[in-house]
Formats: structure tokens, sequence, C-alpha cells
């Protein structure tokens, strides 16, 4: 059984690290896809249920020094908070202790300032005991990293780091107690305890802000789980009992006072109120909601008492998707990212070669204390070439993106979905419910001059039909005949054909309902109602037909109303050079009318339910990237069909889960931010990847001294750490500025 599950790492700190853990979970037998996400900290797998434990994943990972956390470990959400925060105070003070000692041996050592600095600081003895603790303690991490990774032939930043810094103390400890070793080849014996303590401190303190910064990164998560209400309200026996989140189950009737949020989804049994939903659907105007409404958890209620029924409760309730939904997009990977995980599993070893290159050129063709110029060099290059930026570029971006997507009421299932947004060329709108408002009204009954039949007998005899069918325009039928406080009667042999209409029999009377094409098929003759039919459809009206017996009876003339921001969403679209396109079953007359308000010009008219795929597809074959915008059942193929699915939040489950992207407001405009936020995302990412590659392209060249012979320079392993540091913060900096932006 094929199941896809995300867990938590710890460990990790480069692109490197993704690549090694992504290689030793999907060796293990069962395991059909792993991706590993930095920015997260988070693995998500894909593997075959019976061939596959946890414990077999966590072995996998630990073998290669990292650690999963499963189920049985899984804190909630509260203690991983304090985890975090915990870790994030060690590296401070891990760094902070680095930084002191490594200061006072940079005081005692650094020709100039060891002038003025106490006796007992240059004596190297005493560098080396302040050294140890920053090696051996502050350090420690490096060589758990690096130790199981060294076993099973793998290498990461950690790796590189270790290798650095080892060499540079092992030195410094083989000069402070034997000296005449060292002076023996013609060296002064200078210990460099300052290079190993400084860079360790400085590599902390760059992880403690870049821990900080990615913190910032996932706002969006803490902000919806802060939605959740804690206790709800049950009415039982007519009591009001307060009770745990938790313990609300399907069914319980809810009281809800006014300024209580909502505990969770559910129908309205009693009372009216207006529910303040901007932070679900970003839209700011509060909806009125009286009784058969539906309600969702976390949002408020403004004014009015409202008690009503549970239906969703638990993982079920719209916030719980909405917050996994995010969640899962923000630790998936996009397309171009690969990029970066492709260069980063030759990057360490190619490091490791040039690393050992420096030491090799230099010690045997530099200047003389050559063995040092060949130490310190081969350290920079190690400490300045760390993958870490790398690893960070895409996913932290994808992070913020997906977060202020939520924010706005666009839900986004996976980073291709939002890379892939930008490139959109042409957009198919479905028509009722996604243009239009989608309760369309009743507006004419139009009865055939040569039927006997009255216009309310023609509305009872449509509704009694409708009754069965699941057709929006049915429900504006049956709707029209409850207000006339009509009695319907009963229907036997019903059938829905698609595409066309409905048909059964209603006492000894057989009835076609539906469109020209079922009038033809039925070689029912429209011929006298004709004129009338162009002249309702030429107002935007969808006409249906009604054949009794076999002649034609009259006309059911239905208008749904455009959505008050089509024409300013197409508008904003064409403005930004994407065709526009609007799809639907009725016939081109009602089609054009309709398009011409919302302001397309290419129109799909007369297509039936399974051809709107085929459209999409055909569209695809002119070489555009399509997105399809629906919200109903029969969309859901042209919506998975599409490089990009649009659904409509208050479409079915079917249309949202076939879509890439879910657009919580009816508010159309919000089709455009989309985009907007995947070329802004788009950006960021590539402004990443090219600071994070071009920064080690330059300075891995200055670290191994190419700059010397001409000007003399050299890269000083401490700034290569504080450089290093830097680029992985400027890094999140960068994605982080994205909360900045309007959609």
């Amino acid at each position: 059984m094929e199941t896809k599950k995300t867990y938590s790492l710890k460990g990790m700190h480069c692109a490197s690290c993704v690549r090694v853990i992504e290689k030793a979970l999907s060796k293990v037998d069962g395991v059909l896809e792993a991706n590993v996400n930095l920015a997260t900290e988070t693995a998500s797998v894909t593997f075959d249920s019976q061939k596959v434990s946890e414990e077999k994943l966590s072995s996998a990972v630990s073998q290669v020094g990292y650690q999963i956390i499963t189920d049985k470990q899984v804190k909630s959400e509260d203690e991983q908070q304090l985890e975090k925060k915990k870790e994030v105070n060690n590296l401070r003070n891990k760094a902070a202790f680095s930084l002191f000692l490594g200061s006072l041996i940079v005081w005692g050592s650094f020709p100039g300032l060891m002038n003025f600095s106490p006796l007992f600081l240059q004596n190297f003895y005493v560098q080396m005991i302040l050294a140890i603790p920053v090696q051996f303690w502050a350090g420690l991490q490096f060589y758990k990293a690096t130790i199981p990774a060294l076993k099973h032939r793998t290498a990461n930043m950690d790796t590189l780091i270790t290798i650095g810094t080892t060499a540079a103390f092992i030195y410094s400890v083989v000069v402070t107690i034997f000296p005449q070793l060292v002076e023996s080849v013609g060296i002064e014996p200078m210990p460099y305890f300052d290079v190993a303590a400084i860079v360790i401190g400085l590599i902390l303190l760059g992880r403690y802000f870049e821990a900080k910064a990615k913190a910032g990164t996932s706002e969006a998560i803490k902000k919806l789980i802060g939605l959740q209400a804690k206790t709800a309200r049950i009415v039982k026996n007519g009591k009001d009992i307060d009770v745990p989140i938790e313990q609300v189950a399907i069914g319980n009737i809810i009281r809800v006072r006014p300024g209580e949020k909502i505990p969770v989804d559910g129908e309205v049994t009693e009372g009216e109120s207006s529910i303040d939903e901007s932070m679900i659907s970003g839209e700011s105007i509060p909806v009125d909601k009286q009784k058969g409404d539906l309600v969702i958890g976390g949002t408020i209620n403004k004014a009015g008492t409202l008690m009503y029924k549970a239906t969703k409760v638990g993982s079920d309730t719209m916030l719980s998707q909405i917050i996994k939904l995010v969640s899962e997009a923000q630790g998936s990977k996009a397309p171009i990212q690969r990029i970066a995980d492709l260069i980063s599993a030759y990057f360490v070893p190619i490091v490791i070669m040039l690393a050992l290159a420096t030491f090799v050129i230099w010690f045997d063709f530099g200047p003389q204390p050559a063995f040092i110029f060949a130490l310190l060099n081969t350290v920079a290059v190690l400490i300045i070439a760390c993958p870490c930026a790398m690893g960070l570029a895409t996913p932290t971006a994808i992070m913020v993106g997906v977060g202020l997507g939520a924010e706005n009421g666009i839900l986004i299932k996976d980073a291709e979905s939002l890379e892939t947004a930008h490139k959109i060329q042409t957009i198919i709108f479905d028509k009722t419910g996604t243009l239009t408002e989608g309760k369309p009204i009743v507006t004419d009954i139009i009865v055939s001059q040569k039927s006997k039949v009255k216009s309310q007998n023609l509305l009872q005899l449509a509704a009694s039909i409708e009754k069965g069918s699941e057709h929006s325009l049915a429900d504006a039928i049956v709707q029209k005949a409850e207000e006339e406080k009509l009695i319907l009667d009963k229907v036997v042999s019903f059938k829905a054909v698609p595409g066309h209409g409905v048909e059964g029999i209603v006492g000894k009377i057989k009835i076609f309902l539906g469109n020209r094409k079922l009038m033809d098929r039925e070689k029912i003759s429209i011929e006298e109602l004709r004129s009338k039919i162009e002249e309702l459809e030429s107002n935007g009206k969808t006409v249906m037909i009604i054949g009794l017996d076999g002649k034609v009876a009259g006309l059911i003339a239905v208008a749904d109303t455009l959505k008050a921001s089509s024409k300013e969403a197409v508008a904003k679209l064409n403005s930004m050079g994407i065709e526009t396109v609007m799809i639907t079953g009725d016939n081109e007359r009602t089609a054009k009318a309709i398009a011409k308000q919302a302001g397309i010009t290419r129109i799909l008219a007369e297509v039936l339910p399974d051809g709107k795929e085929k459209e999409v597809r055909k569209i695809q074959s002119e070489g555009k990237v399509v997105a399809m915008v629906g919200d109903g059942i029969n969309d859901a193929p042209a919506l998975a069909a599409a490089d990009v699915g649009i659904a409509m939040g208050t479409g079915t489950d079917v249309a949202i889960e076939a879509a890439d992207i879910t657009l919580i407001s009816k508010d159309l405009k919000a089709v455009a931010s989309a985009i907007v936020l995947s070329k802004k995302t788009m950006k960021t990412i590539k402004m990443n990847l090219f600071w994070a590659f071009g920064y080690n392209v330059i300075l891995i060249p200055v670290a191994m001294g190419v700059l010397y012979p001409i000007w003399g320079i050299l890269l000083n392993p401490v700034f290569a750490s504080a450089a290093m540091a830097m680029s992985s913060v400027s890094v999140v900096s960068n994605s982080l500025l994205l909360k900045r932006i309007k959609i």
C-alpha cells in the first residue's frame, strides 16, 4: 500500500545534507520517492507501507549522521516550539562562548594586539586550554555529523568545517607541545588556535542568525495554528458545557456568542449572525449566516448568537486541511531546486580535492613558511566553500511565498505549481460558478401557443423533473416553484443526459427538459419558439426547452449574474499579456453575451462536460502554458489536465482535490494575485541562487590564493567563516523580503 508521510529531521545544515539524506532514504527497499527540504528540515517520503517501517527509515537516516523524528517521537506543537527555542538559545550561547574565548586568544596572539595583552594570554599553553572547550564542546556537533558521514563515504558542510578547524587545532597543539619539531624544518613555532576558535564561533553565530531568520519564514503556519479555537461550548440537555476542542464530536450542537471563535466546521441550526471569515478567505467584509448556512472553524462570530451542528472535527476541518496543505507545500521541492541539489551532490567532494590541491601547490611552490601558507589557505578553502546558501536559496523563498499566499486566501498545493504559475500564457475560465455567481434565477416562463398547459403548470412539471438533477440551473427552477408554493409531482424513469438535459415521466406525461441538442435527439420541433429563444439568449439568458409527449410546450429562461470581480480580474490578466478564454456548455449566443460582459473575446461554447479536458489539451498543443479555473465536478478532468489547475474554494471537493491552486475567496482577482506571487517568488529564488553560486565561484579561487601573485591578497580563514555565515543569512533575509510585496 502506497503511503506518503512527512517527517521532521535533525542535524541538517546545507544542500549536501539534503542530498545525503535523500540518497540514504531512496536506498531503503520499498521507498518510492524521498524529498528533503533544508528550510523546513523535513523529509517527505512516499513508500510501500507493507515493505517499509518507520524503524527502517530511522535507521537509514541515523547511519549517515542525522536523526528522523518518527510518529512515536512526535511532540505537541508547544513542545516542538519550546525545543526549537532551546536549540536557538543553545546556538547563541555556544557562539557567544566560542567568540569570547576566541577573542582572548586573538588578543594574546595577533601581531600588534598582543603588545597590549596580559602576558599569560601570550602563553601557548593558556591559548590551548582556552581553545579545547571551543573545539570539542562548542564544535562537538560538527564531529557528530562528520564521523558517521565519513564512515559511509559521504561528505557535507560539517565535514569541511571539521577538517579545516581540526587541521588548524592539531597543528597548533604540535607547535605548543613539540616546538622543536617545527623549528627543525625552519618554521617559527606559532600556533593558530585563534583561527580554529574564531571560525567555529562565527559559524555557530551564522547558524544562530540563520535559525532566527528561518523561524520567520514559517510564520504563516504559526498564524494559521493560532486561529484554532482551544475550547467549544456544547449544548447538552439544555445546558452549556465548555470542553476542549479535541472532545468535540460530529453531530454536537455548539453555541457561539458574539466575539467568539467558531470552534469547528458545521451547519447553522438556529440564530442569525455575521461571520468574519477574513483570516480564511482574505475577504474583509463579514458574511451573513442563517439557518442552513455553513460556518468554518477559526472564523469569528461578530454579532448575534449562533447554534450550529458540528459536521467536521479534528483534522477534517477546513482550517486543519489548510494547515496541512500549506505545510506540505512549504516542504515540497520546486523543479528549479534540482539545480542546487545536483551541484551540491558533487560540490563537497570537489571542494575537498581543491583544498588538497591548494595545500600541495602552496607547500611545493609557495613562499616561506610554505607549510603555514598551505595550511591557512587550505582551511580558508574548506570554510568558504560551504554550500549552505545554495541549500537555502529555493526552499526559504518557497516557504515565504506559500505562506503569503495562504494569508491572502490562495492555497498552493506544491512548490512546482508555484513555479509553473509564472509561465501561464492562457487562462480558461469555466462560466457557471466561476465567472458568474452560480446562483441563477428564473427570469422568463414562455408557453407555446399550441400548448394547452398554463405557465404555472409548466413550472410545476419542470420543477418536478429537475428535483432529481444536481445542475445549478435545476436549483433555480425548483426554488422558483417553492416560491410559488407549487406541489411537486412524483417522477419515474428519471434520466440525466450529460450536456443535453433531463427526461422522465410525471403521471402519464413524458417530459424532456433541456437544450436544442435534446430536442433534436427526440425529434421535437422548436420552430415556433426559435425567435424567442434567440432573443432571450442574446440577452445572456440560458434557455431550457420543455417537450411534453413529443411536442414543444414552452421555455424557461434562467439568468446567472456575473461576479462583481470577474470584469476587473479579466482586465488585469489581459493587461499582464495573458489570454483569457471562457468555456461553457451554453449555446454560443448566450456565451457571447456573458463573455462580452466579462471582457473575454475567445469563447468555447456548447462544450460537453467530457469535452473540457480536450479543449484544454487542444490549447496546450498550440505550445501554450494553460491554466484552468473551475469549481464543479465536471471541471475536475480539465483542472487535472491543465498545467496549473485553479479551483474556487466555494466549489466541490473533487474540483479542489484535482487543482494545483485553490482560491478560498470568491474574488477572481486572486487568479492574477497567484500569478504575481509566482513571479515575485521566482525572481527571489533566481536572485538567491545567483548570489549563492556567485559567492562560491568568486571566493573559492580567492581562498586558494589566485590574487596573491598579483596583489599579495590572501583570504584569512576567520574572514572566510564570517563571509560564509553572512551569505546564508543574506539569502534567508532576501527571501523574507517577499513578505512585503502586495499581491
